[in-house]
């Protein structure tokens, strides 16, 4: 009786120490290059992975500044992830002040890259993410990048990705049926600058703007006589701005053409968490939305 009494009394001791807590899960620090990047990376990642965009919300990725914290964070990340196609023009100069030797993930690898002739100069369009079966190509090329930096976590990843490539076709789906409402000769757009190729291409809108594929080009004269001719001989009505460039060229070929502004769109970064796109989903119906508004006969 006396050795039970004892047995019972180890046994509640026992059961009056605190649980052992369960080991943290590992936490992947990666940093992606711009806001829509960052998201995709996120969704992916989930609660296995911290993600940092170096290109702040509202931010042009074409014309981004980097600043010391920026080399910090670089220099912390357990893996890097960059569009690629000429987008982060600035990203060898950080490298280079971080003292970063190691090799980004180019999400846009397996995508078809279009190209654009001016005059003799073949320029590449980087803005993929503007079509969403580009960025189902991101979501693979993201699980892949993050397994390899964290195996055990593997299958995570794979659920992960899988969930949000559903929301992706999903979409995909919806921005179709919405354009398609629209008859074929409407399908007119006048942006900021030329960051809408891809869209345009997958969904059948023909997008127009006075500045190139970056914003670090300038557009000549001619090139902005050349629009306005074009838009007074098709009848477009209505412009956009875009949250991350300069609004003055675009509103000099509406004022030139009496084109009336129909809002701010978001082509290659998300706006704020309080803005009408904290993330890329959200980013590509308002922008779709948008765009059909203006687009639909009054």
């Amino acid at each position: 009786m006396r050795r039970l009494t004892c047995l019972l009394g180890f046994c509640g001791f026992l059961s009056i120490l605190p649980a052992r807590a369960a080991p943290a899960p590992h936490v992947v620090h990666a940093v992606a290059s711009f806001t829509v990047l960052a998201d995709v990376v996120s969704h992916v990642g989930g609660a296995h992975v911290a993600v940092t965009s170096l290109v702040p919300p509202d931010g042009d990725p074409h014309e981004f500044e980097p600043a010391p914290d920026d080399a910090r964070a670089l220099r912390q990340a357990d893996v890097v992830f960059m569009s690629g196609e000429g987008l982060e023009s600035w990203f060898g100069r950080l490298a280079h002040a971080a003292g970063y030797q190691g090799r980004p993930v180019i999400v846009s690898d397996g995508i078809d890259i279009h190209t654009e002739h001016d005059g003799q100069q073949v320029e590449t369009d980087p803005h993929v993410w503007n079509s969403v079966p580009n960025v189902i190509v991101w979501t693979s090329n993201i699980r892949d990048a993050l397994i390899a930096a964290d195996p055990a976590d593997a299958d995570d990843f794979r659920a992960s990705a899988a969930a949000y490539a559903a929301q992706l076709h999903a979409l995909d789906h919806d921005i179709r049926t919405a354009i398609d409402t629209i008859p074929p000769a409407r399908r007119r757009v006048l942006t900021s600058h030329d960051a809408f190729g891809y869209f345009g291409r997958a969904y059948g809108v023909t997008f127009m703007a006075p500045q190139g594929l970056s914003t670090e080009t300038e557009a000549s004269a001619a090139d902005v006589g050349k629009l306005i001719a074009q838009i007074r001989e098709t009848g477009m009505t209505t412009y956009f701005l875009e949250n991350a460039t300069d609004p003055r060229l675009v509103q000099q070929v509406a004022r030139a053409t009496g084109a009336q502004p129909g809002g701010e769109l978001y082509a290659e970064a998300l706006s704020s968490a309080s803005g009408p796109a904290p993330d890329y989903i959200s980013m590509m119906r308002y922008n779709t939305d948008l765009m059909v508004r203006a687009m639909r006969p009054h």
